[in-house]
């Protein structure tokens, strides 16, 4: 017995040297580095120098594994984002940006991106102030490195990752990234603009029971329907972007595969994103500044450089090579700007209390003010607000407790009423109203009273 202790007590003394080292571990020097940003600028809307997506200035850093770089960039003066750029010089084709360290926080002239012996990395000011940071500090780190894949890794000395990129998506999901429901990513955020590199409206969205786009965080204008996810216990783990495979090699196709708890073993819940082009794994799905998602694969091998083709657009009246119908533009909240009635993804009218007018962007509402005898309500027969296909609203409810509960709040722009069901829908903002052929669905419209 005695033996059998010491025995135990040496590997626990075995184990907690091994994790002292691991945390203890130094990085290199060769492996530790420094970037200043700083020195000339290339421009991303000139072909001689190389077209960058958001047509910015920009700044190569050293770390490369094709086709992959780091860059300083920016798209206004003096404000630049650490990103990754997928493409090539070579290239004559749009290079794209598949992640970003500090969206929202950017840096200036003379900022430092390094990784010090600690094995923290980190993005600081000139003046010393840590914008952005990995907080790996004495956790293991020996070095870092961009994998084929795109994900940016920071690894031990047993090759584990202590951290890495694709942890942290911004609006972009490459091969072999996921969103989850639990302990890690779980959204993608638009950019605001080309302009202006902040969170925007929209987020893709994993949840235990959907995927869900969703605009300003609390309007979802699509949502999955994956039957697998009716029963009771059947939740969504990850969804992971991925080569789905098939019988025949070249019929293998780009997914965002789910993969579920309490589920049948056979069972992946996905949304077939196209068939895989030019045999290649470079691909990535992006959440755009209009709240549409799309996936891009790139060809690296045709003669000149290289090119991107877009495989999969979500909200487009369109259909594949196999048949299946997309969701119509109609339902993006933007389509039709701050108002505006859609039709078949085109903007084909401007509701005004005296009638439908001809569309044009400067469509708007009035403000109707808070005052109950300040404003009335106007009707639009066969319309639907673009968050009514994927949310229940309230009811059965009568369309005069629907109009109370619409007067009663300031905010309210209107409501939405489906006479057959007797459902209920609020809106706070109105933008994309879609034209159906259902006569029963009404919207009505707050105005003031001149």
């Amino acid at each position: 017995m005695a033996a059998y202790s010491s025995s135990l007590s040496s590997i626990f003394i075995c184990f907690l040297f091994g994790s002292f080292l691991i945390s203890e571990a130094v990085v290199p020097a060769n492996e530790t580095f420094r970037y200043v940003n700083q020195g000339d600028l290339r421009f991303g809307n000139d072909y001689l120098d190389f077209v960058s997506e958001y047509a910015p200035t920009y700044r190569p850093l050293p770390p490369f594994t094709f086709p992959f770089q780091l860059c300083f960039y920016n798209t206004t003066p003096n404000a630049y984002t650490l990103g990754l750029r997928m493409g090539t010089i070579r290239s004559q084709s749009v290079m794209r940006w598949v992640w970003e360290a500090n969206r929202g926080k950017p840096v200036r002239e003379n900022a430092t991106f390094s990784l010090g012996s600690d094995g923290n990395l980190i993005l600081a000011e000139a003046d010393g102030r840590i914008v952005w940071q990995t907080n790996t500090a004495n956790k293991g780190v020996v070095g870092f490195a961009i994998l084929p894949d795109g994900n940016v890794v920071l690894r031990d000395s047993r090759g584990n990752f202590v951290w890495q990129s694709f942890d942290y998506p911004t609006d972009t999901l490459l091969i072999g990234q996921s969103l989850r429901v639990r302990g890690g990513p779980y959204k993608l955020v638009s950019r605001a603009s080309v302009t202006n590199n902040v969170d925007g409206d929209y987020s893709f969205v994993i949840e235990p029971k959907r995927l869900v786009l969703y605009y300003k965080n609390n309007m979802p204008y699509w949502s999955s329907t994956f039957p697998e996810l009716n029963r009771k216990n059947v939740t969504i783990v990850n969804a992971t972007l991925v080569i789905q495979e098939s019988e025949y090699e070249e019929n293998n196709y780009n997914s965002l595969r789910c993969n579920i708890l309490n589920g049948q073993s056979w069972e992946f819940p996905y949304i077939d994103m196209g068939q895989v082009q030019y045999n290649s794994s470079l691909s990535y799905l992006r959440l755009g500044i209009d709240g549409n998602l799309r996936l891009y694969t790139y060809r690296s091998n045709v003669q000149g450089g290289a090119t991107w083709k877009l495989l999969y657009t979500m909200f487009d009246k369109s259909q594949d090579d196999n048949g299946m119908i997309f969701e119509d533009e109609c339902h993006l909240p933007n389509r039709c700007g701050k108002f505006g009635l859609c039709k078949d993804s085109q903007c084909v009218g401007c509701p005004t209390p005296n009638g439908v007018v001809e569309w044009s962007e400067d469509c708007n509402t009035k403000s109707p003010g808070c005052k109950a005898s300040g404003f009335k309500y106007y009707e639009l027969k066969g319309v639907d607000h673009f968050t009514v296909k994927y949310t229940g609203g309230t009811g059965p409810v009568k369309r005069s407790d629907c109009e109370s509960k619409c007067t009663k709040d300031c905010k309210c722009m209107g409501y939405f009423y489906h006479t057959d069901r007797s459902r209920c829908w609020i809106a706070y903002e109105l933008k994309t109203l879609s034209r159906v052929g259902n006569s029963t669905h009404y919207a009505y419209i707050k105005t003031p009273i001149s």
